[in-house]
């Protein structure tokens, strides 16, 4: 099972973190967007070039820290087809270092639709009756409030190519609460949400004893983190929120189970835009990792 595998790169690197990989061109140093514009010229093609070579360069060096990266593809995709470009070649480097990938997408939509967008970012797409992969990252995040029909072909896609999903499930913004909180009998919203998260891992369980169908549940909110641990003992959870978004190393401990395992928790722009602290762009990805292993040394730490 792909969840097997995500806790394997854990273990191997005692690191239940994930580096998000979501950049603006603001993020990168100024001497890589200058180069990139010298060479590709002031537009959408020299943003991309320098993306890249942003995120190959953070991958060079966090590879062996952590065990997975996140992208964000709106990041992307805000530079057209050229950064939809550089999310594929991306996610084929992440792999190739190694790295667990999840592509935070949040798709879904009715039952064929759904399959397409697992086609694209899983399974693969039919081409002239052989099936080629296409994005193939690891995972996806995707949103479950479409019901059953629209998880289905994740699910499968999960089943058939070792891969996992991390469903919505209580999410980190500020507004989450408007529609994630409210009652349905005696329970939230959020807790509906996490037992139809429990019905589609069925099947879906490894070795380790957790499912490749996982939850995302936000660092902002601990208490409900201790709410659906409980409730969604097998369902790994992807957690973000930690970081620039306020929460820290003591917000997520409830993600956890007693094993030490069960969550793994994302930071993005704390590592991506680390050496704006030390003012040193020159050494940008050298500040990632310290970033990285300081995050990781606080997380262990807390979790024990």
């Amino acid at each position: 099972m792909s969840v097997d595998i995500l806790i394997k790169k854990i273990k191997e690197k005692n690191n239940p973190t994930v580096a998000g990989l979501d950049p603006l061109l603001s993020y990168v140093p100024e001497h890589i967007i200058n180069e990139c514009f010298e060479e590709h010229g002031k537009n959408l093609s020299g943003a991309a070039a320098a993306i890249y070579k942003f995120n190959a360069a953070l991958i060079d060096e966090l590879s062996d820290v952590v065990a997975a990266v996140k992208l964000q593809s709106a990041y992307y995709e805000l530079y057209g087809w050229r950064g939809v470009r550089v999310l594929d070649e991306t996610i084929r480097y992440a792999k190739e270092k190694g790295l667990y990938v999840i592509a935070d997408v949040k798709r879904n939509d009715i039952g064929s639709t759904a399959k397409a967008y697992a086609g694209a970012y899983l399974s693969g797409a039919d081409v002239g009756g052989e099936v080629t992969p296409a994005f193939d990252a690891d995972s996806v995040t995707v949103n479950g409030y479409l019901g059953t029909d629209g998880i289905a072909p994740f699910v499968e896609a999960c089943r058939e190519h070792k891969k996992s999903i991390f469903v919505l499930v209580k999410t980190s913004n500020p507004s989450s609460g408007e529609l994630q909180d409210k009652k349905i009998g005696g329970d939230a919203v959020y807790e509906v949400m996490a037992d139809m998260v429990n019905g589609w891992g069925e099947g879906l369980i490894g070795e380790s004893g957790y499912s490749s169908v996982g939850a995302v549940v936000g660092a902002t909110y601990p208490e409900m983190q201790k709410i659906l641990r409980a409730r969604m003992p097998r369902a790994y959870f992807l957690v973000p929120g930690y970081g620039a978004q306020g929460a820290g190393a003591a917000d997520i401990v409830n993600a956890f189970n007693k094993d030490g395992l069960g969550a793994v928790i994302n930071s993005s722009r704390a590592i991506m835009c680390a050496y704006k602290k030390t003012g040193d762009a020159a050494n940008f990805a050298k500040a990632a990792r310290a970033e990285a292993e300081r995050m990781r040394d606080e997380i262990t730490a807390a979790i024990g």
